[in-house]
């Protein structure tokens, strides 16, 4: 029998800006606050994070009125679950962009699955790529916690990754068991909006919104398809109804 999980959203961070970061050529001059999570998958032998978000998070009344949720650091986060850095046994990267992996280093026990173009773009980034930063990385390369991805596969029973070239070139959508279906952690950065546009959009024929950090617009469309259709529970990386709920699945 197939292994069945539950994912635990934390927030580890927030960003505000212009909403067209999320929507592609949408919400131009709209300011908007994503939440940035951390995602615990409990339910087998091991404790597993999707993602390790910020490390000095702004934790503001007005911030977490935007979301919608309490903002925590990445210690208070595992601390309302019982857990301590040292407890995560795997960290499951969607992609390298700072405000996803600048806690990887307090995880000393953990192995870290990333992609292997994650890993070129954050040592050898293209000037648009601003948001690669290769020092948060730096103390897991060095202590040979990484585990390189070169193709779609199963990480353990129950979870495994599919590289989406979304919104960067290694982005890995995690696909996890649940025993209410399969449920799809987004490798690239939208919110609901972007799987449910509105009449304007839908209006031009568009079933949905790229990311407004694209890497390529039409191949983005059709990959976001393909997730949508493989998911019974679609979680979009930065949605922030997901910052008051406390389990999915």
């Amino acid at each position: 029998m197939t292994t069945t999980y539950t994912i635990h959203p934390i927030v580890m961070g927030t960003k505000v800006f212009d909403k067209s970061y999320m929507t592609y050529q949408y919400g131009q001059g709209e300011s908007y606050t994503i939440p940035i999570f951390t995602w615990l998958i409990k339910g087998g032998d091991q404790t597993i994070l999707v993602d390790t978000g910020e490390m000095s998070p702004i934790q503001s009344q007005d911030r977490e009125k935007a979301i919608g949720g309490k903002i925590y650091t990445f210690e208070q986060g595992l601390e309302a679950h019982g857990l301590v850095p040292s407890d995560i046994d795997i960290v499951i990267h969607t992609h390298l962009h700072m405000d996803h992996c600048e806690n990887d280093y307090k995880c000393e026990n953990a192995l870290f699955y990333i992609h292997e173009q994650e890993l070129e773009s954050i040592h050898n980034p293209h000037p648009l790529d601003y948001r690669y930063l290769s020092d948060y990385i730096d103390d897991i390369e060095e202590n040979g916690q990484i585990r390189v991805i070169t193709k779609d596969r199963e990480i353990v029973d129950g979870i495994r990754v599919m590289n989406t070239p979304v919104h960067t070139k290694g982005g890995l959508t995690v696909f996890i068991n649940t025993q209410k279906g399969l449920a799809a952690i987004t490798g690239f950065c939208v919110i609901d909006e972007n799987y449910n546009p509105p009449p304007e959009i839908r209006g031009m024929e568009m079933n949905l919104i790229p990311p407004g950090t694209v890497v390529d617009a039409y191949s983005a469309y059709d990959i976001m398809e393909r997730v949508q259709r493989e998911a019974d529970i679609l979680i979009p990386l930065h949605e922030p109804r997901f910052a008051a709920i406390n389990s999915i699945g």
